[in-house]
């Protein structure tokens, strides 16, 4: 048993090849060499639009003898170029209305502003109007054609881009953290020590007596757990107006990046830290 999946994209026409990626959900082994007999791919709505068949390509190597085994990324998931057919067309508001909504994949009213401003320099005044930080409307010609040119048009403009707003990305599952040249640290003081949890397991073999009846050979664990704290020292963090500075003066405290995540979130309560915190 396997899964398929497959993106539609924007203006698919029936006739139109697409990918399509194959993921087991059994306890398949490897896909490698298989072959894909047609499925239909539905929608949201329950609808078929589009159908995929074909050879499957599979990255990954392996082999195994012996008990032994031997494997180099997935096995279990493959994709076939080109291997969906679109059987049927999504509907798209693009050539109805007088309007036509752009999306900005950056949210801020600096940025729909900017926008907005370069948009009515280049095709005129009123063309373009701000709706939100993430929708800027536009005034578009109502022949298909015609709009087809005028997004091509406005596509061309060329956009300074702006400062972006300071943002320290967390990712707590992996202990990344990613920041952008506009954070910047004021004058602050952090303590931080180390703590460490050791834990360890031996197994123990209980044996009876040569001369017992009735007993039996038993393997209990034995654990031990230690816990050490280092010392921890007050060390002051000067004010930090650039990324560099920022990223010297957080290596300067010694931490390791799971320890770092306490100390940002810390940092940025006290309110020294000019940023927006997301944990994802």
């Amino acid at each position: 048993a396997v899964l398929v999946t497959a993106q539609l994209p924007a203006f698919a026409q029936p006739g139109q090849t697409i990918d399509v990626t194959v993921s087991s959900i059994g306890n398949s082994k490897s896909l490698r060499g298989g072959t894909l007999i047609t499925t239909p791919l539905k929608g949201a709505d329950g609808e078929i639009y589009a159908l995929a068949q074909g050879n499957l390509l599979v990255g990954g190597a392996g082999a195994s003898a012996g008990g032994s085994k031997v494997q180099i990324n997935h096995l279990s998931a493959g994709r076939v170029p080109g291997g969906g057919q679109v059987e049927r067309a999504v509907a798209t508001p693009f050539a109805l209305g007088e309007t036509i909504d752009l999306g900005l994949n950056s949210s801020d009213f600096q940025t729909a502003s900017r926008v907005t401003d370069a948009i009515n320099r280049v095709m005129g005044a009123g063309v373009a109007s701000a709706v939100d930080g993430r929708v800027v409307r536009l005034r578009a010609p109502a022949n298909p054609g015609e709009r087809v040119g005028f997004l091509a048009k406005v596509e061309e403009i060329r956009l300074d881009a702006a400062i972006p707003m300071a943002r320290v990305i967390i990712n707590s599952r992996t202990g990344s953290i990613v920041m952008n040249q506009a954070v910047s640290l004021g004058a602050c003081a952090v303590s931080h020590g180390n703590l460490s949890v050791s834990i360890s397991s031996t197994p123990v073999i209980s044996q009876p007596n040569a001369l017992s009846t009735g007993g039996q050979t038993v393997v209990t664990e034995q654990a031990n757990i230690q816990i050490s704290q280092d010392k921890g020292s007050l060390i002051k963090l000067d004010t930090a107006p650039q990324l560099a500075d920022v990223v010297r003066a957080l290596n300067s405290l010694g931490a390791t990046p799971q320890d770092l995540l306490a100390i940002l979130q810390a940092i940025k309560a006290s309110g020294a830290m000019n940023a927006e915190l997301e944990v994802i």
